[in-house]
């Protein structure tokens, strides 16, 4: 299908990492409010760049505009798209109100044509390999899910001297102004929910916990730097998440069940292994010890984290597995072959691919609309919650999704 792409910031170097894997989509041209943005865009990638934003809607041959511009523009970017008989992608957070999102699932449904949202970790190999595990029975009846998002202590990192491929700095003054909640809480939401359905309570906390996190920006931002949720299911099982600025990197991923737990590493690498403990006598007792505790290989021999699963694959695994990018110098490939062993290795295209195939197969849209905005609402609650809490009823509710699409044999 062929599509337009709407702000070239940072995270558009990153969505550009896989386009090469999706040769069934055309990047018709692209365009930014920044004219520097487009000169690099193009003078790096040889896209077109339209002259507006009017000039891109009205291109005709446009069938799919993925809105990549800042979170407080997303709702008029889209609402625009949408109007002009354009399929939407858009980042995360879809708005920052439920009312406006509902809006623009109406505005969407008026002109015939869809929206869908990002993230789309959820079609990555290591959720289609939790999910298969809990689906077969193996850990027996989800009860409990931990999901940690801590980001490292973003004002100890130098994140003010990142640039991007094509010199789009790092946005942190918006990372800190929009806080860890909005940024990072819908990449476990998505899996979560996917997995156990709708929220039907939801218990949170958030606090902004760093002072004089970045030059040039006030002693507090008034953003939370840190939020704690406790989302409670139909089917009696319990997730917590937690997001933060503030400690350490900790992506992990459990899901643990009446026999035993399946753990992945990241949300943010796709190819991430994934771990399959069913519970004994002799592990439950074995983590008693702190040696065993200590050192997992050792501990593994008396069943301490269990064993490692064949990843399943799906249409798109690919993307993940070799360099897309168009860097050229030994040292530079050899960074990222690094990259995409040991620190992450992600395809933020793939929500798009998605999105095209069931377009162009006249499929119904495995992220409902009504998901959609259960995440959405959900974030908003959460980033909303504040020192003294919250513990509440979600307005939205949605279908169960079902097993995810595509999911192909284990190797």
């Amino acid at each position: 299908m062929k599509i337009a792409i709407v702000g070239c910031g940072y995270v558009f170097d990153i969505y550009m990492r896989t386009l090469r894997a999706h040769p069934e989509i055309t990047v018709l041209g692209v365009f930014d409010i920044n004219p520097e943005r487009n000169r690099r865009v193009h003078d790096f990638y040889k896209f077109r760049i339209y002259d507006s934003y009017d000039a891109l809607l009205g291109d005709s041959d446009v069938e799919i505009v993925v809105n990549l511009t800042s979170i407080h523009a997303h709702f008029e970017v889209t609402k625009r798209a949408l109007e002009a008989g354009k399929h939407v992608y858009s980042e995360k957070p879809l708005t920052k109100s439920l009312e406006e999102s509902a809006r623009l699932f109406e505005i969407a449904r008026d002109n015939g044509v869809r929206l869908y949202a990002a993230p789309c970790n959820i079609y990555s190999d290591m959720v289609r390999t939790m999910f298969k595990a809990v689906e077969e029975g193996a850990i027996g009846k989800p009860r409990l899910i931990y999901a940690e998002l801590d980001d490292n202590p973003i004002h100890l990192l130098d994140f003010d001297k990142v640039k991007s491929p094509t010199g789009a700095p790092w946005p942190l003054e918006e990372e800190l102004r929009e806080g860890c909640t909005y940024e990072h809480l819908g990449y476990h939401l998505v899996w979560i929910c996917a997995l156990l359905g709708p929220a039907l309570t939801v218990t949170a906390f958030s606090s902004e916990l760093i002072e004089n996190k970045a030059a040039g920006l006030p002693p507090y931002v008034g953003t939370p730097d840190y939020s704690v949720a406790c989302l409670h299911f139909a089917s009696g099982a319990t997730a917590r998440i937690t997001c933060s600025f503030v400690a350490p990197r900790d992506h992990r991923m459990r899901v643990i069940g009446d026999k035993g737990e399946v753990v992945g590493d990241s949300y943010r690498h796709y190819r991430s292994p994934v771990y399959l403990e069913r519970y004994s006598k002799t592990s439950l007792n074995a983590r008693k010890f702190q040696t065993l505790r200590a050192h997992p290989l050792l501990g593994r021999l008396f069943g301490i984290g269990g064993k490692r699963l064949p990843l399943v694959r799906n249409w798109k695994s690919a993307a993940v597995m070799k360099d897309q990018t168009q860097r050229s110098s030994m040292k530079q490939r050899l960074l990222e072959w690094v990259r995409r062993k040991e620190i992450y290795a992600q395809d933020k295209f793939v929500g798009i691919a998605e999105m095209a195939k069931e377009i162009r197969e006249n499929n119904p849209q495995y992220l409902t609309p009504e998901f959609i905005l259960h995440v959405n609402e959900l974030t908003l609650l959460v980033q909303g919650a504040g020192t003294h809490g919250l513990a509440t009823t979600p307005k939205t509710t949605f279908a169960p999704l079902g097993p995810i699409p595509g999911t192909q044999t284990a190797r």
